[in-house]
C-alpha cells in the first residue's frame, strides 16, 4: 500500500459469535484471576532469574530481536506516532537498509471522529524522516475498535475473557496483515523510563536539586516498609476506586504497592526485574497468541529479554537520566530530536468505549461480575460516563458474555 492510502475495515466473519474453544484443546492464553478481572490489572512477578552477562549493545540486541521479522516478512510495525512505536519502526528501517531487507511497513489506526487520538503530525514527521513509502492507515469510523463492537464480540465468543481487553478488538488490524510479521512498541514506557535510582544519579551528575528531586531521592533510599506506606498512599488515588468495593480496593492498593516497591535500587537489576513482571509477560504472550490466529508472528522487541539485558548492562549502576536521555542514547541516529524529547501522548479511551459499550451498559442487568468485588451501580456509571477507562474492559467482556449465555 502506498503512503497515505487508507484501507477500509471489514468484520472478520471466520468465527460465529458463541463458538468456544473445546475443553480438550490446550488454552493458548494466560488468564486473569478474579481480582485482576475486577481491577483490570495483573499483579505480581514470575520467578526471578539472573541478569545474563552480555557485551551486546542495546541497539545490537534490538537488531537481533527485529531481524527475524524482516527476514520472514512482510514486516509490519504498529505505529501510533509515540516514542515507543517510532523507535521500533526507526530501528527496523535502519536495519533493513543496512542488510538489504524489504523496509518495514507502519500500520496506523486512524479515528477521524475522535480528535483526542490525533497523532498525524507526529506520525508524518517520523515517516518522512525515515523515508518510508508504504504506510497502512486503517480508518475506523463505525465503532470497529469498541470493546463491544462486532470484532470484539466475535473474538469474545471464541476466546472468552482476556487481559488486556483491547486484544479482542485487534482483529480489525490483524485481518489486513495475515501471514506477515508484526512488531510493536509495547513496554517502552517501563523499559526505557526512569528507575528508582534515577533521582540519585541526577544529583550525582550535578543536576540542580529542586523539591521534587530531593523528595524522590529520599524515597529511593528509605526502607522498603516505608516505601510501601508511601506507595499505598499514592495508589489510593487509582481509578479503580470508582467501582471496586472497599475491601477489594484495599487489596488492590496493597498488591499495587507491593509490586511498585520490589524494584531493586541499582539500574541494572531494576531494569532486568521488568522481565519478571506478570503484567508484561501476559501482554506479550496473549498478543502473540491472538496474532497467531491470523498466521501473524507478533513480537514486542522492547520487552524481549535480550534487549532488556543489554540495556541493563549498558546503564550500569546509575543508568540513564530519565526517559528522554535513554531515547537520545539509543535512537539519536534514527529519529529527529523533537520525537526523542516528546512528552505528550494521545488518548484512545473513547476509541474503545463507544456507542456499543454505552448501549450495553444502559440495558445491562448486573450479571457476569463478582458483586463481592464490584459495585454494579458504580460500574455502570463508569461505562456511561464521559471518562471511560480501559481498566473496566475485562469486566465489560465478562458481563457481555453472561448476557448472551456464555460462561466466563
Amino acid at each position: 500500500m502506498k503512503l497515505g492510502e487508507d484501507r477500509g475495515v471489514r468484520r472478520d466473519s471466520r468465527r460465529p459469535p458463541g463458538r468456544r474453544r473445546s475443553p480438550s484443546v490446550a488454552d493458548p492464553f494466560l488468564r486473569p484471576g478474579p481480582l485482576e478481572v475486577a481491577a483490570g490489572w495483573v499483579y505480581g512477578s514470575l520467578p526471578a532469574t539472573r541478569l545474563p552477562h552480555t557485551r551486546t549493545t542495546p541497539r545490537e540486541a534490538l537488531d537481533d530481536v527485529i531481524r527475524p521479522a524482516l527476514v520472514d516478512g512482510p514486516c509490519y510495525v504498529t505505529f501510533s506516532g509515540g516514542r515507543d512505536s517510532s523507535a521500533v519502526l526507526a530501528a527496523a528501517a535502519a536495519l533493513a537498509r543496512r542488510e538489504g531487507h524489504a523496509l518495514p511497513v507502519p500500520v496506523t489506526r486512524v479515528y477521524p471522529d475522535l480528535p483526542d487520538t490525533d497523532e498525524s503530525d507526529w506520525q508524518r514527521a517520523v515517516v518522512d524522516h525515515l523515508g518510508l513509502t508504504e504506510w497502512v492507515r486503517l480508518e475506523l469510523r463505525n465503532g470497529e475498535s469498541d470493546l463491544l463492537g462486532p470484532q470484539a464480540r466475535d473474538a469474545l465468543g471464541s476466546r472468552g475473557v482476556l487481559w488486556p481487553p483491547a486484544l479482542q478488538t485487534h482483529g480489525v488490524v490483524f485481518e489486513h496483515l495475515r501471514g506477515g510479521s508484526l512488531l510493536t512498541g509495547e513496554g517502552g514506557d517501563a523499559v526505557l523510563g526512569a528507575r528508582r535510582v534515577t533521582p540519585l544519579a541526577a544529583l550525582r551528575h550535578g543536576r540542580r536539586p529542586d523539591r521534587a528531586l530531593v523528595k524522590y531521592s529520599a524515597i529511593a533510599v528509605v526502607p522498603r516498609r516505608a516505601r510501601q506506606r508511601i506507595a499505598r498512599q499514592m495508589m489510593r488515588t487509582s481509578v479503580q476506586r470508582r467501582w471496586l468495593r472497599p475491601a477489594a480496593f484495599e487489596r488492590h492498593v496493597r498488591l499495587l504497592a507491593a509490586d511498585a516497591t520490589t524494584e531493586p535500587l541499582l539500574y541494572a537489576a531494576a531494569t532486568w526485574s521488568i522481565t519478571h513482571l506478570r503484567s508484561f509477560a501476559t501482554i506479550s504472550h496473549n498478543h502473540a497468541a491472538a496474532a497467531a490466529e491470523y498466521d501473524i508472528r507478533a513480537t514486542d522487541p522492547l520487552l524481549d529479554p535480550r534487549f532488556v539485558a543489554a540495556l541493563a548492562r549498558a546503564g550500569g549502576r546509575g543508568g540513564f537520566l530519565g526517559r528522554t536521555a535513554t531515547m537520545h542514547a539509543l535512537f539519536s541516529d534514527v529519529l529527529p530530536p523533537a520525537v526523542l524529547g516528546r512528552t505528550s501522548k494521545a488518548s484512545f479511551n473513547h476509541a474503545h468505549a463507544g456507542a456499543a459499550t454505552r448501549e450495553f451498559a444502559r440495558t445491562w442487568d448486573g450479571s457476569g461480575v463478582d458483586e463481592e468485588l464490584v459495585d454494579v451501580d458504580r460500574l455502570r456509571s463508569v461505562w456511561l460516563s464521559d471518562e471511560p477507562t480501559m481498566a473496566t474492559g475485562v469486566l465489560l467482556h465478562g458481563a457481555w458474555l453472561a448476557s448472551v449465555g456464555l460462561a466466563t
